[in-house]
């Protein structure tokens, strides 16, 4: 077939055909890990589409041979991965050719657009588009979906972090709607626990990194929906490399080469020393910003000066606002919550989970005191922590992680 390609462990195509979500999933197959049966549509049809307004001659056609196993879930998945960005449709189990034009069309939405333009990556790539059997974290009481890295993304520790959402489809867990619980809450789903942790060991072994996955478990049976290495930052890059070095996945030369002079640069992460403090939440990025409350992305992206982000949760048509705070704040949501992967990628400060926190239009409510928008506050995204004002700062101190690093690649430390 010209434009459609199935899923399996030999499908030998590169990321910039097939997109980087079906890359990571043959890699996945690969490695023995179990994935919904599925195919998925070459980037090249989505440019034709963009181009020409239609489907590609051949692909309806092409559609019509497939069989699919319904109802299926379709996804995007461009060379460049771009975390919710996009569209997705789930359930479908007829309204395919709309569903795929949907996630085709979503390539050129404002939130698309403005992540390629903060992200350098070019506007022609285009999407492929992963259409796969559902399978349901909603079917019954040993049920679930969830978010997982290998290590602590925050400070390169090497223990699982994540979030799981019982009796939930995935989208509820990175939306930040539904209070999750923390990944080892798995346990008392043994058979999912051992799967997930045995999948992380594998997929790290394979990228000689740490890793992030997607996964869903229906009925006590665990499948991987989508793979990629961890992209860890500033202090957690430098803990990462030099545990690989230490258990002799890479070299020091090879840490040296993954470890950015920025990651250096950021490596003393500053802490707020805590006095007037309004709310506590989970430190879901690390770093300490200031700035004036705004409760609307449209506000933080008009309001001069430094702001703060608060809402109830964000989601990908907030990614104006993301972009042009210094921080967020959420009400709801965990570590793996849209806004937590969103600041990280972009690394400014996040504070989520605040659960005593309501947002009005132009005021927020932290523990029963109204605050109005345009009020200064400081956020501190290592330890949760939401204060009044230009809070008072420390800067973290070296530590042995750091120290070894800085040897190896004989260069001066950050100023502290």
């Amino acid at each position: 077939m010209k434009w459609i390609h199935q899923l399996s462990a030999n499908l030998d195509q590169p990321a910039d055909v097939i997109g980087s979500k079906a890359f990571g999933l043959v890699t996945l197959l690969r490695l023995g890990l179990p994935v919904p049966p599925g195919f998925v549509i070459g980037a090249d049809a989505c440019r034709e589409f963009l181009h020409k307004g239609q489907f590609p001659d051949g692909l309806e056609d092409e559609l019509a041979a497939v069989e699919t196993q319904a109802p299926v879930s379709v996804r995007s998945g461009s060379e460049v991965s771009m975390p919710g960005m996009m569209n997705t449709v789930l359930n479908v189990s007829g309204h395919l050719k709309e569903a795929i034009i949907k996630v085709f069309q979503s390539w050129n939405t404002p939130r698309a657009r403005t992540y390629r333009a903060l992200n350098d990556i070019p506007d022609d790539l285009g999407t492929a588009v992963t259409v796969q059997k559902m399978v349901f974290g909603n079917r019954d009481d040993h049920s679930g979906s969830g978010v997982a890295f290998s290590r602590n993304p925050n400070t390169g520790e090497p223990v699982p972090y994540g979030d799981v959402l019982f009796g939930h489809q995935g989208d509820a867990v990175v939306s930040g709607t539904h209070p999750t619980s923390p990944l080892t809450a798995l346990t008392g789903e043994p058979a999912v626990w051992e799967g997930l942790l045995d999948g992380l060991r594998r997929i790290e072994n394979h990228y000689r990194d740490a890793c992030y996955v997607e996964f869903t478990f229906e009925s006590g049976e665990l499948w991987f929906l989508q793979v990629r290495p961890g992209r860890f930052v500033g202090r957690a890059a430098i803990r990462l490399a030099v545990d690989l070095v230490d258990e002799k996945t890479i070299s020091q030369g090879e840490a040296v080469d993954r470890v950015s002079t920025r990651d250096v640069a950021n490596a003393n992460t500053p802490r707020i020393v805590a006095t007037d403090v309004l709310a506590r939440g989970t430190g879901a990025s690390p770093g300490v910003a200031a700035g004036k409350i705004v409760t609307t992305s449209d506000e933080a992206a008009n309001t001069p000066g430094p702001v703060i982000l608060v809402r109830p949760e964000t989601s990908p048509l907030d990614m104006h606002g993301l972009a042009a705070a210094a921080g967020v704040v959420t009400a709801r949501g965990g570590p793996t919550s849209h806004a937590a992967v969103v600041a990280r990628s972009m690394g400014k400060p996040a504070v989520v989970g605040v659960t005593d926190l309501s947002v009005e239009d132009a005021a927020i409510n932290v523990n029963g005191q109204r605050i109005p928008a345009g009020t200064v506050i400081s956020i501190d995204g290592t330890s949760g922590t939401v204060v009044a004002g230009h809070a008072e700062v420390e800067t973290a101190a070296d530590d042995e992680y750091l120290a070894r690093f800085v040897g190896w690649a004989a260069i001066p430390p950050p100023i502290r």
